[in-house]
Parts: structure tokens; C-alpha cells; sequence
């Protein structure tokens, strides 16, 4: 029953996989590399795109950093801490997801060649450590502050973020949207600025040209009216919102009615007619001229829903529903029976509009106005699927700028200049931590390198030139990807928030550490198979095979 032993006592069951020492830390160096390598092309503006196919034949075509690594199905335990480094990039901050897992592979690329020679993970961590400290330190020596009412900025910004999707040649556009939405929605708490982007609905319709979105200044539901007898509009809505079903509820077992007589059967019709009008009366008992129900609405139910002149809408997505009741300050409501006139919410206008071709509810003039809706036109819906990445990091770039104020230029200066000052402060410690923090310093290098590569540019003749700019002193050189010039990145209008560099060498460190710490990996398997949720030590690491 049992075949490995530790220490001469056998406590782990047949199939166990075990793998210790140097060989534990080679395979989770690889693993990490290969993640880094899956989305290493897709960086910059010239960076290409991932087709990604599910098994149900769904397609995503994106070079979104965090969107690729979510789709992709990665097994490996230390491969996975890399995708959770991206997800937590695209959290916080939104942009720079693709760069926090190419540094990550990087720096674990760098750790292996010292312990190559010798050195010891823990010191390697130390040093990792120590240096995204000084990162810190000399980020804050370069950064740039932006106010909330410098639109100007703000903008150049969001057109940053949206650079190199697949929107980029309708940027200045969506920039100017973004910009316009985020400063809807800030809030002040505590003295501090506040931007909640889930405040910021996305709503998507293929047809017609991106030129074509808008910002509604309300909320814009993907339904249209139940019933075409229903008025069209509503001013001066009360808004009742309703998750429960007003419609017969299913028995939760197999039911059956014997009916023996053309009576029986035209009483148990109208009953049914009774049930339905009493749910409808409640509804209409509210003084509610709205209603956005979860589920479903009975035929009969509408008849009278209708009949009342009220205006409603059925199969609502619960998440627009929690939207609904944010803004218009109605409340949610799970049954019929505890209905109050106080649960209405209030908006202006409730109204049906066609948008190309399809028809949606629009809810203007809430009791919260700082809830708005962001509607993207595409020619496909790949296109308007693409759209809403773009849109999404640049909504939460721009709110991330609003609350930090702090912003750095981008096109790889930042990590030139942390390298070069890095390189310097190496060489004032003692003893093998120095090796480490040089290590990190060259580690850094990899995103100019890569930039010039996916731009089809010699990443040799690069680099010596935005050193030599950067020793001169010139703190905002950057590469121009289009041009292939080094340019001052600021007068290019290519700025990024400073949270976007600080969250990923944060997060790139702390998960490179806790990768080189581990130097036995125990992982329990069945003879017949895999245990679900469990990795497979023998898995092929080369994640970009595939792409």
C-alpha cells in the first residue's frame, strides 16, 4: 500500500510523485519561463495577438497579458503563481499585466544562474528583496504629478493603455470617453480621491463603427420591454426591482393533477388566472411604474403588468440589477409578499431605444448620477470583445492616476533607469547580495529588449543607446517603437500611472521568492490517473506551444 519512504518510514501512498533539491527549483524555474515566454511576443504597441480556442470552439483573439493566461489551461503549481501575478497586476492597477509576468520569468531566469554558481536561494531572496526596495526608492526620484482636472494628461494617459490593441487607430476617441467616464464617477472619502470603475458599465453591440460609441450618462440594460403593448417610456420612474420569478414556481418533484371532468379543469384554470393576478396586483400595489425582474414574467402576469401601464423587463442580469438598485436607490427585492411603496427606486426617464438593429432599456437621470455606461459599437463581435479589454485597463489607468497622482513616462525608460541606478547601488554592498541585486538589475532589462524585438529592432543597438541617453541624464528616454528612434517618452505623450511599475516588481518578486524557496514538491496521484485538481509533475512546460 505504500511505497515511499522517508527516513526509513513509509508515509506516502502508491503514486506519490516527489521531487527534491536542484531539480525541484529547475523545474519551477522552467515552468515560470515558459509562462514568460507564452506572452513575451505580445508586448508593446507592435506586439502581436494570441487566437485562444477553447473546448467549446469559442475563440479569443486578444494580447492582453492577464486575459491570455486566464484562458489558457496551465496546470503546473509554480507556472500557476505566474498567471497570479498578471491576475493581481490586472486588479490593481489594470495595465502592465503582460510585463509583470515577462520580469517574473526573468528574474527567475537570472536567480538560476547563481545558483548555477553557488549561491543560495535564500540569499538570492534577500537580494530580490533588497532591491525592489531601492526600485521603490528611486522610482519616486522620476515621478510625475498629474492633477484630476488635467484632462489633457489624463488622456494622453488612457490613449497609452489602449495603444497596441486592436482599437489603437480609434484611440483618440476612446480616450476621451474613458477620460470623460472616469471623472464621472470619482468620489471623494476621507479626503482622498476615490474611483470605483464598477460605477463604469461596459456594454457591447456589434454593428456599425467604433467611431459610434458613446457614454450614456445612466445605466443601459441589454433588454427591451416584455410586452410591445408596454409604453415605450416612463418619466418620473418608480423603480421596482424584483429577483424573485412572477410566474408559477416549478414544484421540486415530479407532480401529478388528475382531472376527471371538464369542471375540474376549467377551476383549476382559474385559479392559475387568480395566482397570476394577485402576483400582478402586488407589483402594481407598489406604485411602481418600472419593473426589472431576474427571472421570468408570466404571459398572464404581463397582461396585466401591461394593463397597469407599467413598463417591464424580464431575464435582468443580477449584476445589473445590483447596479440598478446603487443608482436609483431601490431595493432588491426576493418576495412578492414583502413589497413596500419605500422599495421603489427613482430615475428621470426609463425608455426603450433601438441600437443598431437591436433594441435596449436606458435608465437616465438616477438618484446616483455618478453611474454611467460606457456602449461599444464593433464591426464583429470580436472586434467589440477586443474593445472592452482595451476599454477596461484604460477605465482603470486612468482612475488609478485620479487617485495616486503620480505618473511615470513609459516606452521602457523606467526600467532603464532603475537598472542603470540599481547597477550603481550593486556595487556599494558587500558580500554575495550584491550579486543578486546586479542580477535584478540586468533582469530589468528585459523589457526594452523585448519591445525592440517585437518591433522588428536590433535590441543590442537599443540598449547601448538608451543607457548612453540615460547616463546624460536624460531620465525620460524611451524607445519609439514606430520609429525606432530613442525619444524623450514625455514629449511623445507616452505616460503610464506609477502604480503600474511598483505593482509588478512587487508582485514579480515576492512570487520569484516563493518559487526559489521551494525545494521539494510532494504531489499525491491515483495509479488509474491524475487526481482532479491535482498537478502533473511530468507536464509539458513549453506553454507557448500551442500559440
Amino acid at each position: 500500500m505504500y511505497q515511499c519512504y522517508l527516513g526509513g518510514l513509509n508515509i506516502l501512498s502508491r503514486g506519490s510523485q516527489t521531487i527534491r533539491g536542484r531539480d525541484a527549483q529547475s523545474i519551477n524555474i522552467l515552468a515560470g519561463k515558459a509562462v514568460a515566454n507564452a506572452v513575451r511576443t505580445t508586448l508593446g504597441p507592435k506586439g502581436m495577438d494570441k487566437m485562444l480556442v477553447d473546448s467549446m470552439g469559442d475563440i479569443v483573439i486578444t494580447n492582453d497579458g492577464a486575459t491570455i493566461l486566464k484562458e489558457m489551461d496551465i496546470q503546473h503549481p509554480a507556472a500557476k503563481m505566474i498567471v497570479e501575478v498578471s491576475k493581481t497586476q490586472d486588479d490593481e492597477v489594470g495595465d502592465g499585466t503582460t510585463s509583470a509576468a515577462i520580469l517574473s520569468g526573468e528574474l527567475l531566469a537570472k536567480a538560476e544562474e547563481l545558483i548555477d554558481k553557488g549561491v543560495h536561494p535564500t540569499i538570492i531572496s534577500e537580494g530580490y528583496r533588497h532591491a525592489a526596495k531601492k526600485c521603490r526608492e528611486i522610482l519616486e526620484t522620476i515621478t510625475i504629478d498629474v492633477t484630476p482636472e488635467d484632462t489633457e494628461a489624463l488622456t494622453k494617459i488612457a490613449a497609452t493603455a489602449i495603444t497596441g490593441k486592436g482599437a489603437e487607430a480609434y484611440k483618440e476617441k476612446l480616450s476621451k470617453l474613458t477620460v470623460e467616464a472616469v471623472r464621472s464617477v470619482v468620489e471623494e472619502e476621507d479626503g482622498k480621491l476615490v474611483v470605483d470603475t464598477s460605477n463604469i458599465k461596459i456594454e457591447k453591440r456589434a454593428g456599425g463603427s467604433i467611431m459610434d460609441s458613446e457614454l450614456v450618462q445612466g445605466l443601459v440594460i441589454d433588454k427591451e420591454r416584455s410586452h410591445p403593448n408596454m409604453p415605450e417610456s416612463v418619466e418620473n420612474a418608480k423603480i421596482l426591482l424584483v429577483s424573485c420569478p412572477i410566474e408559477f414556481r416549478k414544484t421540486e418533484m415530479d407532480a401529478e393533477i388528475k382531472i376527471t371532468s371538464p369542471g375540474q379543469m376549467q377551476m383549476f384554470l382559474d385559479q392559475e388566472e387568480k395566482m397570476m393576478r394577485e402576483m400582478a396586483e402586488k407589483v402594481i400595489a407598489s406604485g411602481a411604474n418600472v419593473v426589472f425582474c431576474q427571472k421570468g414574467i408570466d404571459d398572464m402576469a404581463q397582461y396585466y403588468i401591461e394593463k397597469a401601464g407599467i413598463y417591464a423587463v424580464r431575464r435582468v442580469k443580477k449584476s445589473d440589477l445590483k447596479r440598478l438598485s446603487k443608482v436609483t436607490g431601490g431595493t432588491l427585492i426576493q418576495d412578492l409578499d414583502e413589497i413596500t411603496p419605500e422599495d421603489t427606486g427613482i430615475a428621470d426617464l426609463v425608455e426603450e431605444r433601438e441600437v443598431k438593429g437591436a433594441k435596449m432599456t436606458y435608465v437616465t437621470g438616477c438618484q446616483n448620477s455618478s453611474a454611467v455606461t460606457v456602449l461599444l459599437h464593433g464591426g464583429t463581435e470580436h472586434v467589440v470583445a477586443e474593445l472592452e479589454h482595451a476599454m477596461t485597463d484604460a477605465l482603470r489607468v486612468v482612475g488609478v492616476v485620479i487617485e495616486d497622482g503620480k505618473v511615470v513616462v513609459g516606452g521602457s525608460s523606467p526600467e532603464i533607469e532603475l537598472s542603470l541606478r540599481l547597477s550603481e547601488y550593486a556595487a556599494t554592498l558587500k558580500g554575495r547580495e550584491q550579486l543578486a541585486v546586479s542580477k535584478f538589475a540586468e533582469a530589468l532589462e528585459i523589457i526594452p529588449q523585448t519591445l525592440a524585438e517585437n518591433a522588428g529592432l536590433d535590441p543590442i543597438d537599443i540598449m547601448v543607446e538608451l543607457r548612453s541617453q540615460h547616463e546624460q541624464g536624460n531620465k525620460n528616454a524611451g524607445l519609439n517603437v514606430y520609429t525606432g528612434d530613442v525619444v524623450d517618452m514625455w514629449e511623445n505623450d507616452v505616460i503610464e500611472p506609477l502604480r503600474i511599475k511598483t505593482q509588478a516588481i512587487n508582485a514579480a518578486t515576492e512570487a520569484t521568492v516563493m518559487i526559489l524557496r521551494i525545494d521539494d514538491v510532494v504531489a499525491s496521484t491515483r495509479s488509474s490517473g491524475p487526481t482532479p485538481g491535482v498537478p502533473d509533475m511530468d507536464l509539458d512546460l513549453d506553454a507557448s506551444a500551442g500559440y
